[in-house]
């Protein structure tokens, strides 16, 4: 469509098209080569315009808007990583704004990228082994609702049970991918991995992402195929429940 009820700058609509494939206003700042400030000021000027209060909300009804609004046929990451592979840079096309993926199966949902990692913590474990890094991690304030609903879903994954997983993910990610579409790409990504010889809790924190926040719990993980792997599970609330919204391991 070229007549929108939004006098959206290309700009912003780069910048909304980006969201709605799974960056944040960091990651987009990163490919683009601008200021985490003006990507939040394109993001702020977008929501007056379409007077919505929430990006992925804008991103959404630009991309309905655009023809694009069907559900993506293979599930996304909130991330850039696939299971089981580490995690690579994808690269943005400038004039559209959407993001270059090659065609391979990666699990998760089309919210947006999780930038990871306390900073004071990375600066005072450089130097440190992992198992006592990991310990160090682990003994930060954390919830453990949170942490445990994260182990307790992984543990689905663990033993190949796809569909009690894919009810554990929040309603977003149910509406973006089908159970089979999960179910394919979980046995194709996990399973190769193995057994799981062990998990430690590396941490948990609060991701501050709009529109209300998400939690993150990262695990140290070794497999029969793969040691020392690095788990990331997403998660929300609702309906008084934690449900994932998206899952990682590099």
């Amino acid at each position: 469509m070229t007549d929108m009820p939004w006098a959206l700058t290309e700009k912003e609509k780069q910048t909304l098209r980006l969201i709605v494939r799974g960056h944040d206003a960091k990651s987009i700042a990163r490919s683009l080569g601008l200021s985490v400030h003006t990507i939040n000021e394109r993001l702020r000027d977008a929501r007056r315009k379409m007077a919505v209060s929430s990006s992925r909300e804008a991103a959404r009804l630009l991309l309905e808007a655009e023809g694009e609004g069907q559900a993506a046929a293979t599930p996304y990451l909130v991330g850039d990583a696939e299971m089981g592979e580490d995690a690579a840079v994808i690269p943005v096309d400038q004039a559209t704004g959407q993001a270059i993926r090659p065609a391979r199966i990666i699990i998760g949902v089309t919210i947006m990228t999780f930038v990871l990692g306390l900073l004071a913590l990375a600066a005072t474990s450089q130097n440190m082994p992992a198992a006592q890094t990991d310990a160090v991690a682990a003994s930060a304030a954390t919830n453990p609702q949170v942490v445990e609903a994260a182990r307790q879903w992984l543990m689905l994954l663990d033993q190949g049970n796809w569909e009690d997983s894919y009810r554990g993910t929040t309603a977003h990610f149910r509406t973006m991918n089908s159970v089979k579409v999960w179910a394919d790409a979980s046995e194709k990504a996990r399973t190769p991995l193995g057994a799981i010889l062990s998990r430690t809790l590396i941490r948990q924190e609060n991701l501050p992402a709009p529109p209300y926040g998400y939690e993150v719990v990262k695990f140290r993980t070794s497999y029969a195929n793969k040691a020392d792997a690095i788990e990331t599970v997403s998660l929300d609330k609702e309906n008084g429940l934690w449900r994932v919204a998206g899952v990682t391991i590099e």
